[in-house]
């Protein structure tokens, strides 16, 4: 096995310097979001988009952090948690992640150190996280002051999660695949802030649960999904 991670010298401006970053995350939004907070904090990043392709990954590589989004389109990151907490040796931080707050207490159980809540968007949020689960020896003393600084993925990556969400909704054939595009959906919107298209995955998702879909809430997501789509910008 091939391991990444670095000798660790980090500065209070890249405080994770030395740092490999397996995220596991379907989204290409959220993706992109870790993609420059890893940039800027001096980090590298891998991304897997299922847990096949993580597994894949980690017979050849060993990262120094995994933070895994719990809703994938080939089972729940949770299997995946379960399995890294209990490997050994194990990975020096070990994060769950989602768009619902009310799976932290479910990523705890299954062995992560930490949860990280989407959408996003704040970058001390996101080195404070990482940094709280390593040990002291290998910190910097004082980080730079990143205050509420923001990050802004890349629009085109949101559209790219627009058109997948609407290729699986188009070709939905059961339950399970129903349940997953909506979560996806949700997960999305939570991350961009799409209030709107969040509240309509929450109306899918409702109907989906009670067994009956009615065909004009799935017509009226496939044209939020198509209008998005159309535009340079995602909203």
């Amino acid at each position: 096995m091939e391991d990444l991670i670095l000798k660790r010298n980090p500065t209070r401006k890249h405080p994770l310097l030395g740092l490999t970053v397996l995220v596991v995350e379907d989204s290409k939004f959220a993706s992109d979001a870790m993609r420059l907070m890893c940039l800027r904090s001096g980090a590298r990043i891998r991304r897997a988009d299922c847990l096949c392709s993580a597994r894949k990954h980690l017979k050849v590589y060993r990262p120094s952090v995994v933070i895994i989004d719990v809703g994938l389109p080939d089972g729940s990151g949770l299997e995946l948690i379960k399995d890294l907490h209990a490997a050994r040796p194990r990975v020096n931080v070990l994060l769950g992640m989602s768009g619902d707050d009310a799976q932290q207490e479910a990523t705890t159980n299954a062995g992560a150190d930490g949860f990280v809540a989407k959408p996003l968007v704040n970058l001390a949020y996101f080195q404070t996280t990482i940094l709280s689960h390593l040990d002291s020896s290998a910190q910097v003393t004082g980080l730079q002051e990143v205050g509420s600084q923001s990050i802004e993925p890349d629009q085109i990556a949101y559209q790219d999660d627009m058109s997948h969400a609407a290729t699986l909704l188009e070709a939905q054939q059961d339950d399970t695949s129903l349940e997953y595009v909506t979560q996806f959906l949700r997960s999305v919107a939570t991350s961009a802030g799409d209030m709107r298209l969040e509240k309509a995955a929450k109306n899918l998702s409702r109907a989906t649960s009670q067994g009956y879909v009615p065909r004009s809430i799935v017509r009226e997501v496939l044209g939020m999904l198509q209008h998005r789509m159309d535009q340079t910008a995602a909203f």
